[in-house]
């Protein structure tokens, strides 16, 4: 499918705003990283639709509870994503993000994606905030042994065993109903103290309040705020630009203009 043309106007507009702007936030979710072909967990295309093989809701499946009542059935569903995320590769958004952060030294990622493309692609690791974790190393939930083999334990029966203690293993992923990490709440926090110039919103639905929260108060005090998706969103109307597309159509594109 041939790529709508995008507003050059716009993306002008958009690009004279983040030249200016020193402190800025990039929020990323699975829409950026659907252009590497790793699914997303719902709508068209998704990785879960409705219930799971199990007739369990995702949501169920895929949860820390799950994880302790019934680790095969959870790990099931965790090695679909991990194989997902092994299976794709950073895509020319993840790369355009990280020559914005070259850029900018003051440019921030948060990134609701547990895929680890912003790190392969070159985000500085002290400028990325993985609020929902990542899929490795693989760590033992009985004595906490790191284990970095995580496409061979894929392959391999399921749950993971640790080769220190047999316990079971796990990713440093958030899975439903489990706390997020105290490390990145703490860093997106410190940094919202700081205020931004500027927040991109780029593959999201935004729907959770910790990643709304920088978009809102942005616009409070000020700042510019910006919107990348296929289609509009709840929050579209709110931003003050929304480019529609796909991100490895418009950063690429936007990047070429800064």
């Amino acid at each position: 499918m041939v790529a709508a043309p995008l507003d050059q106007q716009l993306i002008r507009q958009a690009a004279a705003a983040l030249r200016h702007a020193q402190r800025i936030l990039i929020i990323t979710g699975a829409g950026l990283s659907a252009d590497s072909g790793l699914p997303t967990y719902r709508g068209l295309g998704g990785l879960y639709n409705g219930r799971t093989d199990d007739g369990l809701p995702i949501e169920m499946a895929l949860s820390g509870p799950m994880l302790r009542r019934d680790p095969a059935l959870c790990w099931k569903y965790i090695a679909e994503l991990g194989k997902a995320c092994l299976a794709g590769e950073p895509n020319i958004a993840h790369y355009a993000i990280a020559q914005l952060q070259r850029l900018k030294p003051d440019c921030w990622v948060l990134t609701q994606n547990v895929d680890g493309y912003h790190r392969a692609a070159g985000s500085p690791p002290e400028r990325l905030i993985e609020i929902h974790g990542q899929m490795a190393p693989l760590f033992c939930q009985a004595c906490g042994a790191e284990d970095p083999q995580l496409a061979g334990h894929l392959s391999a029966e399921l749950p993971p065993l640790c080769s220190h203690c047999h316990g079971i293993l796990r990713p440093p992923v958030v899975l439903f109903q489990e706390m997020l990490p105290e490390p990145a709440i703490d860093a997106l926090q410190a940094q919202m103290a700081l205020g931004f110039d500027a927040v991109l919103s780029i593959g999201t639905t935004a729907s959770f309040p910790y990643i709304h929260e920088p978009v809102l108060r942005t616009r409070i005090t000020g700042g510019f705020t910006l919107e990348i998706n296929p289609q509009a969103t709840d929050h579209s109307a709110g931003m003050d630009i929304f480019l529609q597309g796909r991100a490895a159509h418009v950063m690429p594109e936007l990047i070429s203009h800064i």
